[in-house]
């Protein structure tokens, strides 16, 4: 994952730590090299601060190594097999593709090879941080000790991310099975991938592996992406339906076993009790959990919950002088949030400023085809919160750009409060995540619908959409009978 911050050196020399009787002194310790850990140490040694940087894994964290990256990596060779299947619909016919698995998995790893420069440990010791490689952990309220180092610092920042959570399923433990930080290792392709979680990992990934040529069985014991718009989601379901994903929702798992190399899962819900599915390999995508076992935090004296570490809306934890960002912090589990994080850190920490975080606009894409974008409250949400709710939608098959790539599944939604206040909207269709940053940003500067009405779109584009949308809450009072009485009167009253 690149940071955030800026990938040139200051052009001021770097505050280095200082070592005073064997222990290192610094403005700024961070815990953790992912997302966030990356943006802190990087934006506060450019900014003057000295920093010492603890990574006991790969720099990069789970964002570059095993998640974010390689998943989208995957999912874009899972397009391209997918456009040869379905170049007829244009009129470009083509042979059914021939998928080497092998070098999809060395696509994917190319590309985190392609971007781990950016967040080596040469370029942030580069930058003038410095980079300790080893297991970091408190031993007292202001000391953090790795690899035989002892650090003291005004302020750390403990960003140490989360990992696949993994039920307490009988015999799941016993039988194998692969989480996002196992599945990009694999060389050759799963003959029966089954799922177990339908959130967006495992939704993206199901779709991934079926279009890449694997039989895919998906098991989720509520309904899939029940974070969602319902009618969104309805889109997403029927496209995985379309490709040949197996979708097992309201069904739970009773048991997972594993006989002559087939792993075999038991399930229990909606008239499925008893039943079984048996495939070659078992995907945990279930959830995240917290990172927090091992970093000394009670020797810190710092609060957790099995959320994570508690933190204020400074992201203080209750040792005023320790931060916690990005998925350890309990909060919204996405790369672009501890980015976020850390520019809330960088103003508390080294400015002093009382900033907060605010989670108003935040935005999230699910990376399927189509594409599902969400920013800020949902219907639900919003009418939970007790907002005066008014609800605008516009189909893409009403998109002139759409129809002409043939992609004209999906629609956008947005959600308004009193006064054409914008709360929410969602897009799901094809380039769905480019798409909702327009309302990502109307949202933070509180802008209201008229903003993205009166907006010039190019044509044709998809982007015309959210104009199309936002038009929309003016057409009864455009075309209704008062306007048609005030344009017949100025006709008659014009020369």
């Amino acid at each position: 994952m690149i940071s955030l911050a800026s990938p040139t050196p200051s052009l001021l020399p770097p505050k280095l730590p200082e070592r005073r009787n064997g222990v290192l002194h610094a403005d700024l310790c961070v815990i953790g090299a992912g997302s966030g850990g990356l943006s802190v140490a990087a934006g506060a040694v450019q900014m003057g601060a000295s920093v010492v940087l603890i990574e006991k894994g790969a720099m990069g964290g789970d964002c570059l190594n095993t998640g974010c990256v390689p998943s989208k990596a995957l999912i874009a060779a899972a397009h391209a097999a997918h456009a040869v299947r379905d170049g007829s619909r244009f009129g470009v016919h083509t042979a059914a593709p021939e998928i080497r698995f092998d070098e999809v998995h060395a696509h994917v790893h190319g590309v985190i090879g392609a971007i781990a420069p950016h967040d080596s440990v040469e370029r942030f010791q580069g930058l003038g941080v410095h980079v300790i490689q080893a297991v970091g952990r408190f031993i007292d309220r202001e000391t953090v000790e790795a690899g035989g180092e002892k650090v003291m610092a005004r302020r750390f920042v403990v960003a140490s991310g989360s990992r696949a959570a993994v039920p307490p399923i009988p015999g799941l433990a016993e039988s194998g099975f692969l989480t996002n930080e196992s599945i990009f290792e694999l060389t050759e392709r799963p003959d029966h991938l089954i799922v177990l979680g339908g959130g967006p990992i495992g939704i993206e990934m199901a779709q991934a592996f079926r279009r890449l040529g694997s039989q895919v069985t998906v098991i989720e014991k509520f309904g899939i992406l029940s974070r969602d718009e319902p009618e969104a989601v309805d889109v997403v379901r029927a496209a995985l339906v379309r490709d040949g994903v197996t979708l097992l929702e309201r069904t739970g798992v009773g048991k997972v076993s594993r006989h002559d190399g087939l792993v075999t899962v038991t399930l229990d819900g909606d008239g499925e009790t008893g039943r079984s599915v048996s495939g070659s390999h078992i995907l945990v995508a279930a959830g995240r959990r917290p990172n927090v076992e091992g970093l000394g935090l009670d020797a810190a004296g710092v609060e957790t919950t099995p959320k994570g570490i508690t933190v204020d809306a400074r992201l203080r934890t209750s040792n005023r002088k320790v931060f916690a960002i990005g998925d350890v912090s309990g909060g919204p589990q996405f790369t672009h949030i501890a980015g976020y994080h850390a520019g809330i850190v960088i103003r508390n920490a080294l400015f002093g400023l009382p900033a907060k975080v605010n989670y108003a606009a935040l935005p999230w894409v699910t990376y399927t085809d189509p594409e599902l974008a969400h920013a800020g409250l949902t219907e639900a949400d919003a009418r939970k919160a007790g907002h005066e709710v008014q609800v605008l939608t516009w189909s893409f098959d009403g998109n002139d750009r759409a129809q002409a790539e043939r992609a004209t599944e999906g629609l956008a939604k947005i959600v308004l409060g009193r006064k054409g206040r914008i709360l929410g909207a969602t897009i799901v269709g094809p380039r769905a995540g480019e798409l909702i940053g327009t309302w990502g940003l109307a949202i933070s500067a509180g802008l209201k619908i008229g903003a993205v009405a009166s907006a010039v779109m190019p044509y044709p584009t998809l982007s015309e959409i959210s104009k199309r949308a936002a038009g929309s809450y003016y057409t009864p009072k455009l075309f209704g009978p008062l306007t048609r009485r005030i344009v017949g009167f100025v006709q008659r009253i014009l020369p």
